[in-house]
């Protein structure tokens, strides 16, 4: 191969500039031209296929920086319709008028599902990115584990996951970890410590929200930060547990953390934030609030007079209080372990191409021997026998659902992305740049403008 096309699709996240990065450097190597597609997808849509050449001369341009948030390339959610074959025709023959021989996605899941439609046409193949860690397999047999079943609303059948006839390992789990994840679990335990302390000091109930849909991997993270409770998706809440384990801790210590993901269940597998029926743009519910669906629970249970015979708080609704982590998760500088293995994976991903790979995903994985290494993984691999893919979920061994926290096999899950996921370079960066007096006056200079200038469209 000469020349190869990367893409960014989905969601951001801290670590896609360096997949990007590692791409390149490796395609450098061995003297392959990279264009990188505006905006995801939508770029192999658009008329004259807005493109910019990433390594002119084999030499990485200087806004390529890995330590960058977010993607210089941009990323859209939108995907091409398998079933529309004159959009996928046109788009074999825009990339053919580019000649680029190979792809490379750099997405999760919905990413995995849109690069099918070219699979047949032409070499393409994934590099995972997202915080929320649902990329993957517990174990390599799972996705034969899901079962549709019929119900009443369109198209008539929903899907569920079987039980398991496989012993669950940690060396089994196929892509361990995704880059962005350990920067976004970095961020939410920082909320959560931080607003520790203001529920120390005014007595408080806090409840503190982070991302992840269906996969509670961010949740589990924040243990770090020492919340008292710990609500993952995968694990319903009861209600009444939950209010007896808030009223005994905060009897005795005076206040109460709490984190809870996004898409939290209660004991009739019934989202609690999702109180309004419209869609995001990739036809997800938007969830007005898990955490203002549970402080509403608490205010009921507890009541005013609950907080005043303590002299604590005027009323429940001062007493109990909600912060969303929210999109602060998935921008900003990647951490040392999210650079490094976002790079290894733009890389391997590289390598896959120029091997002859085609629908194929480079992933992380690791065991005890060699520890975390870069391998390729079948693109259906991922795929359930209707030809589905669904997010991975936490595993049941994950979390101990009596003391509402993460297990013992979590924690031995956790260790080896966090223990050294942080590099002195980060701290450096932070003590640099973060009262960088020039910030005071210099005007904020987006890497957009500078990559505008280098965009190029077929005529």
């Amino acid at each position: 191969m000469k020349r190869i096309g990367i893409l960014t699709a989905g969601g951001d996240t801290p670590a896609l500039n360096a997949t990007v990065h590692g791409a390149v450097v490796r395609a450098n190597e061995s003297k392959v031209e990279v264009f990188g597609f505006i905006k995801g997808y939508s770029a192999l849509m658009t008329e004259g296929v807005p493109h910019v050449h990433l390594n002119p001369l084999f030499s990485e341009i200087p806004e390529l920086d890995p330590t960058r948030g977010g993607t210089v390339i941009g990323a859209s959610r939108a995907y091409v319709n398998p079933e529309d074959t004159a959009a996928v025709d046109r788009i074999t023959e825009h990339l053919r008028t580019l000649k680029i021989e190979g792809l490379v996605c750099v997405g999760g899941d919905g990413t995995l599902n849109g690069l099918q439609p070219f699979a047949d046409r032409f070499p393409v193949v994934l590099a995972p990115k997202t915080i929320d860690n649902d990329l993957g397999l517990n174990h390599r047999n799972e996705p034969d584990e899901w079962e549709r079943v019929p119900c009443e609303e369109p198209p008539g059948y929903r899907y569920r996951q079987g039980a398991s006839s496989t012993r669950f390992s940690l060396d089994g789990m196929v892509n361990y970890v995704t880059p962005g994840y350990a920067t976004a679990v970095y961020v939410s335990v920082e909320g959560v410590q931080r607003v520790r302390t203001t529920a120390e000091s005014h007595r408080r109930i806090a409840i503190v929200e982070v991302m992840g849909r269906h996969s509670g991997y961010i949740a589990l993270g924040a243990a770090y930060g020492q919340p008292d409770i710990v609500l993952v998706p995968e694990v319903p809440v009861s209600i009444a547990a939950l209010v007896k384990r808030v009223e005994e801790l905060y009897e005795l210590q005076k206040n109460v953390v709490i984190v809870c993901g996004e898409g939290i269940v209660d004991e009739e597998g019934r989202e609690l934030g999702a109180e309004r029926a419209s869609l995001d743009p990739a036809g997800n519910v938007i969830l007005s609030g898990a955490s203002e669906a549970l402080r509403k629970l608490l205010v009921e249970h507890f009541g005013d007079a609950y907080f005043r015979s303590y002299r604590r708080a005027e009323s429940a609704r001062a007493a109990v209080f909600t912060r969303k982590v929210g999109h602060t998760q998935r921008g900003g500088r990647p951490l040392l372990f999210d650079r490094f293995y976002a790079s290894q994976l733009g890389g391997k991903a590289v390598d896959m191409l120029l091997e002859g790979r085609n629908n194929a995903v480079s992933i992380i994985q690791r065991d005890e021997e060699r520890g975390f290494y870069v391998d390729a993984f079948d693109g259906n691999g991922f795929r359930d026998r209707w030809g589905v893919i669904h997010p991975r979920f936490v595993h049941p061994s994950f979390y101990d659902q009596e003391l509402m926290r993460p297990s013992r096999v979590a924690v031995d899950y956790l260790l080896p992305i966090f223990t050294n996921a942080i590099g002195h370079s980060d701290i450096e960066a932070i003590r640099q740049t973060v009262f960088d007096s020039g910030s005071l006056f210099r005007p904020y200079h987006s890497v957009n403008t500078d990559i505008n200038k280098r965009i190029r469209h077929v005529d």
